[in-house]
């Protein structure tokens, strides 16, 4: 059984062992939210201006779209105010700045009806985070910065969330993902770099889907299965996401349960804790990680978007 809260009161701290038990957090916008999604709304129609994002694809080749969103997704990560804002609204929902870690926050671009789905704008078939080095012990916070439908929300799949699914993640390494995915605004027809995939049907009814106003915010276990929802909204779907760990239960490798995962290499070193930014103590990355994984690959241990100086078109 998995359960939906619905704007809870819990503890921040049952709240995350909820989540590692395979239930869902949702809440209604908050200032902290709405702060965030706004800050980022405002940068997305400053790119695409004087277009409106939502309906920018219909006026744009797949080549002008792409040379806007793909500078644009680097400049928010790196811009000051991000971080910033992100701890902020963690402080609002309960967490422990000097225990809490989170990774930068992504933008997302989903086009209607397929009209870009490789690169910058990549459909997630259905897939754990887990596969993708996470540790089982990560949880995703997921906000749409415009208002969504159901047709262009995601999808959870949660009738695995206790049934292993056979995949191909022992063939994953994070660092090969780092040196590779600098070239994603490289890929508008196609994306050949490698991800890992279920080997075998994946029955994705009975599905899951949220639907919330700008600045809700929907949080899960990096070990649920879930996958973008084919977008046949008539808009473009932007939204953010980003991951915390709790160096509490990292230390004690508390987490949801690990079905089907097995990865080379581990996200932890893209972690920042929210009082000061610093990055999680090596001894403690050090038993998530292991040699054979960084043989090699010493250069792309950590995400490292590239800076965009522009993202105008």
């Amino acid at each position: 059984m998995n359960a939906i809260y619905l704007d809870s009161r819990h503890s921040e701290e049952e709240r995350r062992h909820r989540i590692y038990d395979g239930h869902f957090y949702a809440f209604s916008p908050t200032p902290a939210t709405r702060a965030l999604c706004s800050f980022a709304r405002q940068m997305i129609e400053e790119a695409f201006h004087p277009l409106d994002p939502r309906t920018a694809q219909f006026a744009l080749s797949v080549e002008e779209f792409v040379a806007i969103a793909g500078p644009l997704k680097p400049q928010f990560i790196h811009h000051p105010r991000v971080k910033g804002l992100v701890t902020e609204m963690l402080a609002e929902f309960g967490c422990d700045l000097n225990e809490t870690y989170f990774d930068v926050p992504r933008l997302r671009v989903v086009t209607h009806d397929r009209y870009l789905t490789s690169g910058v704008g990549y459909v997630l078939h259905p897939h754990r985070d887990t596969w993708y080095s996470a540790p089982m012990c990560q949880i995703h916070w997921w906000l749409p910065i415009y208002a969504i439908e159901a047709e262009n929300s995601l999808a959870f799949h949660p009738k695995y969330w206790d049934r292993p699914v056979e995949n191909d993640s022992h063939l994953f390494n994070y660092y090969d993902w780092n040196r590779e995915r600098r070239s994603a605004t490289q890929h508008v027809k196609n994306d050949p770099r490698f991800q890992p995939h279920a080997q075998g049907p994946i029955e994705t009814e009975p599905e899951l889907r949220f639907v919330c106003d700008a600045g809700g915010a929907i949080l899960f276990s990096a070990a649920h299965l879930h996958s973008t929802v084919p977008n046949v909204s008539g808009v473009t779907r932007f939204s953010m996401d980003f991951r915390t760990v709790h160096l509490g239960d990292l230390a004690a490798h508390r987490g949801a349960p690990n079905l089907d995962s097995a990865p080379q290499g581990t996200t932890l070193r893209d972690f920042l804790r929210c009082s000061d930014f610093a990055p999680l103590p090596p001894e403690i990355i050090n038993e998530y990680d292991d040699a054979e994984a960084i043989r090699g690959r010493e250069e792309f241990l950590v995400f490292r978007p590239d800076k965009a100086s522009s993202v105008a078109r």
